[in-house]
């Protein structure tokens, strides 16, 4: 694949085991640091096309500021090149047993000065998938928890999808009543990526730098996953996507 944008793509089966009983699967490197960094500009002129500028990543100074996400980005982007990736379909594909769909793509940005803490989830208990979902999320800068890197309960999916309530901080993110015990701080470099099932708890500490935490998500479900949402059958995924994840003209905000 000439223009494609990882560095490896081709798992091992040690590796889709350790991710099926585990739950996630560290991926090193998964793309250089040179596109780490361009992905991370571009992640920036998003935020800056949705009216935050530069220095207001820097601290946090609403709820918002927990965690920006967007899916817009550009055609000509390193952004578009990540997303559309053939290799990563592919692996996501290996892990999840059986061909795969983009399901959604978006920032992960966390602003600095004590940007807030996310709680422990599921992303099933958002939208409900009725087989394997997979989310691949890589680090743009340095991960630690000084920074409010992501952490992982490992083996946690294979409990389910557990029952969740509305976070304490009122805004609209959901939670599990009682947070685990037993959980991983991943640190990350720029290009490291960790994949993990949508059944896997997963939160995040607070961002106490003085910088931005940049990541970027792309979400994936099994062509045969059916979804439903507050009870709602939503069908078959793949005939009946949930979101537009064809690059924009622009980057606006989004109520223009």
């Amino acid at each position: 694949m000439a223009d494609e944008i990882l560095r490896y793509w081709k798992l091992s089966e040690n590796e889709v085991y350790f991710y099926r009983t585990s739950g996630y699967l560290s991926l090193p490197g998964l793309i250089s640091r040179a596109d780490a960094a361009a992905l991370a500009e571009e992640v920036t002129q998003v935020m800056e096309g949705l009216g935050s500028a530069r220095e207001d990543l820097r601290r946090a100074t609403t709820s918002k500021d927990k965690l920006r996400q967007s899916r817009q980005y550009l055609a000509d982007w390193t952004l578009a090149r990540l997303i559309h990736s053939g290799g990563l379909n592919g692996l996501a594909a290996q892990l999840m047993g059986g061909p795969s769909t983009l399901y959604m793509p978006f920032t992960a940005v966390k602003s600095g000065g004590g940007g807030g803490r996310f709680h422990f989830h599921q992303d099933n208990q958002y939208t409900r998938f009725d087989g394997p979902g997979i989310n691949i999320w890589f680090a743009l800068g340095e991960m630690s928890p000084e920074n409010g890197c992501l952490q992982i309960a490992p083996a946690s999916h294979l409990a389910g999808t557990l029952d969740s309530v509305e976070s304490e901080d009122r805004d609209g993110h959901r939670t599990v009543a009682v947070e685990p015990e037993d959980f991983l701080p991943l640190r990350m470099m720029p290009g490291d990526a960790v994949a993990f099932s949508r059944l896997t708890l997963h939160g995040s500490g607070a961002n106490r730098a003085d910088q931005p935490r940049l990541a970027y998500a792309v979400q994936y479900h099994r062509d045969d996953v059916r979804a439903s949402r507050a009870g709602e059958d939503l069908g078959l995924l793949k005939e009946n996507p949930r979101y537009v994840i064809a690059p924009v003209a622009a980057i606006l905000p989004a109520n223009e």
